[in-house]
């Protein structure tokens, strides 16, 4: 093969021929006749057994060249790559095929785009807020006390149920007197105040006596599937068990019992300074991405669209993954959300264009930085990733090209070069966040509505039993090491 031209078009387009010569070409004719002449009739000759030339007079020269241009592709789009200099993203096109029937050779045109040109403004001595990390002594009041909820004792009560009871209850909805589909669920546990049915239902719960029915008026939120959404709905209840939680003692017994330490004080310690550094963590986060807004403003890039669509798939793949997690098909989400998936890909465009204009800002900060991890950077790398996902580093290494480990190295240092520069400024008042306080998924009905690029938003979805029954979590049981107050 040779590279007989290189021709840059507009927008990011580079135009690639790549001259094959005759010995290639003939080698991929002879690999095209050898896969198709068992399916070629050829009257007289059985299936197979006619001469490429019998077959080449009966249907013409050209007859095995779209196939042999199919095998030759992969190795012309790839000395393409390497050799015209270009940093090509995508897939390749070709747009033009001339085969040169006196030297019996072809010349191939490629399509291709590449990564835009980048400037950019000034990176540093930039300003933006950023919270203290503070964390209140009620944040480690309220990690305790979820832990003590988790570790309660369940007992049967003879008493109305209360908020903050284990009720297993009977319930089927209807709207106009007519039953719905998903509406209806038996021997339910549903814990009041939760918050896990729509916002009422365990409100009116609360009061009832064990073996009561009883009819819950509700109206279903406006951001609710779009066949009940709006909707007035009678559910009819009947309420067969009330279950009390009974605390642990908070005392040097309940630390051992939930965590490697022997006393309170010091598995409140321990506590506090877990709360402290998730609140570091997400301050510094919410303080880099405050700062690459302020940086993306000033970068003068002309993007490829294949590049925005690479940012979906990925951003597309790891919803579904998510979604995956949880025991539903991403379809079958999509659907209960109202969305379709090209709604969904659409509502992600936003903020794919933002990550690759992060990206190509990062990657020219590091350019001008001179930011080049070395071999010891990148296998460390792999390493901890390896460790940290509990992948056999080989397995790692075949799965995740080095080139995507060096580009994740020379972000984050060059981020990280923005962030040590910066100015840091006190938030005002109204956009500050509440300290001490770490991001929680909110619990919310099975069928509620999620953000497309945040599906734990909404239905959390493995367990449901039907759209309006909340997921059932299950509970992590006391245990050593502080894993009570991990989760």
């Amino acid at each position: 093969m040779n590279l007989k031209a290189v021709d840059k078009k507009e927008k990011n387009q580079v135009e690639i021929i790549i001259e094959v010569d005759s010995e290639e070409f003939e080698s991929a004719v002879g690999k095209a006749f050898i896969k198709n002449k068992g399916r070629i009739a050829v009257p007289g000759f059985r299936k197979g057994k006619a001469s490429r030339k019998i077959i080449e007079r009966m249907y013409g020269a050209s007859v095995f060249h779209p196939d042999a241009l199919d095998l030759l592709l992969p190795d012309v789009l790839d000395y393409a790559r390497k050799e015209s200099g270009q940093k090509i993203v995508g897939f390749p096109q070709v747009t033009d095929v001339d085969i040169k029937e006196d030297s019996g050779g072809a010349d191939i045109t490629v399509t291709v785009s590449v990564y835009p040109e980048v400037k950019i403004g000034e990176y540093k001595g930039i300003k933006a807020p950023k919270p203290d990390a503070e964390v209140p002594e009620s944040s480690v009041d309220e990690e305790i006390s979820s832990v003590r909820i988790r570790n309660a004792r369940i007992e049967k009560v003879d008493r109305p149920a209360m908020n903050g009871d284990v009720t297993v209850i009977d319930y089927e909805g209807f709207i106009e007197g007519v039953p719905f589909e998903g509406g209806k669920g038996g021997g339910y546990e549903l814990e009041l105040g939760s918050k896990t049915f729509i916002s009422g239902f365990e409100e009116k719960v609360v009061g009832m006596a064990i073996g009561e029915e009883r009819d819950i008026d509700l109206v279903f939120p406006d951001e609710y599937t779009e066949e009940l959404a709006g909707k007035a709905v009678v559910f009819k209840v009947k309420l067969h068990e009330v279950k009390e939680k009974i605390l642990p003692e908070l005392d040097d017994e309940f630390a051992k019992d939930v965590s490697e330490f022997d006393t309170l004080v010091d598995y409140k310690n321990y506590i506090r300074e877990k709360l402290r550094k998730a609140r570091q963590e997400e301050v510094d986060a919410a303080f880099e991405n405050s700062l690459m807004n302020v940086v993306i403003e000033t970068v003068e890039a002309d993007i490829p669209e294949v590049m925005i669509e690479e940012q979906m798939d990925y951003a597309a793949s790891n919803f579904a993954r998510q979604v995956s997690a949880y025991g539903m098909e991403p379809a079958q989400y999509l659907q209960m959300m109202g969305m379709t998936p090209e709604s969904f890909r659409e509502s992600i465009r936003k903020s794919s264009e933002k990550q690759v204009m992060t990206t190509l800002a990062l990657e020219k900060i590091a350019e001008i930085e001179g930011i080049v991890p070395n071999a010891e950077d990148i296998e460390q790398e792999y390493n901890e990733a390896a460790e940290r996902y509990g992948i056999e580093l080989d397995k790692l290494k075949e799965s995740v090209d080095e080139s995507r480990v060096i580009l994740d190295l020379k972000t984050r240092r060059a981020a990280k070069i923005v962030a040590e520069h910066a100015i840091p400024e006190k938030p005002s008042e109204s956009s500050e966040e509440k300290p001490g306080k770490t991001a929680a998924k909110p619990r919310k009905p099975a069928a509620k509505k999620a953000s497309a690029e945040n599906p734990e938003s909404g239905s959390q979805g493995a367990e449901a039993e039907d759209a309006v029954a909340p997921v059932k979590k299950a509970r992590k049981p006391a245990a050593k090491e502080a894993k009570g107050a991990e989760s």
